[in-house]
């Protein structure tokens, strides 16, 4: 089934308002999850409803939250999401860090007590949109194998950069810290195809390309990526004084209470370095050389971080975002969520 980005955002933000959230929250986390599919990201989008209509539905997504913004210091601030959905509490704190990183040049914002807030890619493009760098990270569901190790501990805790550029040609990068990230195995799992080998293993540790029988994952380059996620843990956790490593709360498990995740925002204006003209010319310049490159075989050109979505976009915008029938069956019918996802395993969906 093919949508135009406006129908499918209806439909989502319908749902979620069905749900229990108010209309803006629920337009608001629409916006994101239409953003991601209509970027090829079908991981953080239209899959996702029904599990965040079933949190919703039972409690553990507080619909009327108390939001708190605490300026600590001229750079740096707390926001408290009081269990809101992460969406919009992560789009209101980068607001919150973008009026202060263009009034005192930069800004770091801790996020605590959100719930998922999806694609960081979202986040951070505004902050490039807004003229500035813009960096986010957040930790997630133990899932990870640490290097050496054979339990979960860390999250895929993703990390993403906003970078701006000339006429709207900005560099954004968003990445997990495992080989594959976890949404990408259960669109693998509503489409029934294998993953890529080294992405994860099963029960027993053993690699696995079934998504069906995946345990754990794999961080990316052995300990560097392990080094990674525990950095970004204690970024967006134990600084901002969240449960960190094993003790973060599964998206699963018992959905009538809140997440207490963490996130943190980091935003700063490059024109506090230098001339913004020189340095959105040294962008421009990057993403032309690196273009204009001889690609490898296989490859039709050389892109950055972010044209390859960018790409998708325009596509979908010209010919529809392609989503799976039966989540597209899901989004028009009358029922909320069908109750798949309470206290099921970390390794649900």
């Amino acid at each position: 089934m093919r949508l135009s980005k406006t129908e499918l955002k209806q439909l989502m933000a319908k749902k979620l308002h069905k749900a229990g959230l108010t209309q803006e929250h629920a337009d608001m986390v629409a916006d994101v999850l239409a953003y991601s599919d209509a970027r090829g990201l079908h991981s953080h989008g239209a899959m996702r409803v029904e599990y965040y209509a079933e949190r919703i539905n039972k409690g553990g997504t507080n619909c009327n939250p108390t939001f708190k913004f605490e300026e600590t210091g001229p750079c740096t601030g707390v926001f408290d999401g009081d269990n809101a959905a992460g969406h919009v509490v992560a789009k209101l704190a980068m607001d919150e860090a973008i009026t202060m990183a263009k009034k005192n040049g930069a800004a770091i914002i801790g996020i605590k007590r959100l719930g998922h807030s999806g694609d960081l890619s979202y986040y951070v493009r505004k902050a490039a949109e807004a003229g500035l760098i813009g960096i986010s990270m957040c930790q997630s569901d133990p899932m990870v194998v640490p290097y050496g190790g054979s339990e979960r501990y860390y999250g895929t805790n993703p990390i993403g950069f906003g970078i701006p550029g000339k006429n709207g040609d900005h560099i954004v990068f968003d990445m997990g810290t495992t080989v594959g990230v976890w949404g990408r195995i259960l669109h693998a799992r509503s489409k029934n195809t294998p993953i890529p080998e080294g992405w994860a293993v099963d029960v027993d540790g053993n690699e696995t390309t079934d998504p069906h029988k995946v345990n754990a994952l794999l961080a990316i380059a052995g300990a560097k990526g392990y080094g990674l996620g525990m950095v970004i843990d204690i970024l967006s956790g134990i600084l901002v004084g969240r449960p960190h490593g094993k003790h973060v709360s599964s998206m699963y498990h018992d959905l009538t209470k809140g997440r207490e995740l963490g996130q943190l925002h980091i935003v700063f204006d490059p024109a506090r370095f230098g001339a913004f003209e020189d340095f959105t010319q040294g962008i421009a310049d990057t993403i032309r050389e690196i273009n204009e490159m001889k690609p490898a075989d296989g490859f039709d050109q050389v892109m950055v971080p972010g044209q390859s979505s960018a790409k998708r976009a325009a596509a979908y915008e010209r010919d529809g975002i392609e989503i799976v029938d039966d989540i597209y069956e899901y989004l028009i019918s009358d029922t909320i969520h069908f109750n798949r996802y309470d206290n099921k395993s970390p390794f649900a969906g």
